[in-house]
Formats: structure tokens, sequence, C-alpha cells
């Protein structure tokens, strides 16, 4: 039996999406006046590692990126290199030129 998908929150205030217990988060940067979110680290505790609770976080943040019509830069290597080769779906959010 699987067990029911983790709750993850978005924490405005530490710029972050996280699992309830706080000890897996993405943690992000706001760019170019709040329209782009630059993805700088992901972070899931060995404890809790092999439950896809970070790319579950990376969905939380594309989807709040997409929803809020904002581009993501992938800075964080686990998103540019994992992430997004297992995800394409997610590459139409990327940020694709430099932003001064």
């Amino acid at each position: 039996m699987e067990a029911a998908a983790p709750k993850l929150l978005w924490n405005v205030s530490q710029k972050r999406f996280e699992t309830e217990d706080k000890k897996a988060y993405l943690q992000y940067e706001l760019r170019n006046e709040g329209k782009v979110m630059d993805i700088v680290h992901t972070f899931v505790p060995s404890s809790k590692r092999g439950q896809g609770l970070a790319s579950l976080l990376c969905v939380s943040a594309f989807s709040h990126a997409k929803a809020n019509s904002m581009s993501v830069i992938p800075t964080c290597s686990y998103v540019s290199d994992t992430f997004l080769p297992r995800n394409p779906s997610w590459n139409s959010v990327v940020q694709t030129q430099d932003i001064l």
C-alpha cells in the first residue's frame, strides 16, 4: 500500500516550498521584479530520500511559477540535471534568455 503523498507548503517569508515538518525543501530567490523564480537549492534529508520528495517539491514550484506567469531559472543542479531531463514538459516554464 502506498503512503499518501506528503503535504507540501509554500513558505512565502522563507522563499521556499517545504514538507510539513520543514525537513525537505526547495529554496528560491525572486528576480526581475518577481517575474522570475530562481531555484537555488533543493534539500531532502537522508531519512526521507527515495520517496520522490525532491521531484514533488519541484512540481510545486514549477506549478506555482506557471500559474503566476513566472519563468524559472534552474540554478540548483538537481533541477537542471535530474528533474528537467526526467520531466521535459516543464521546459516551457524555464527562462531561456539571460536576465541582466
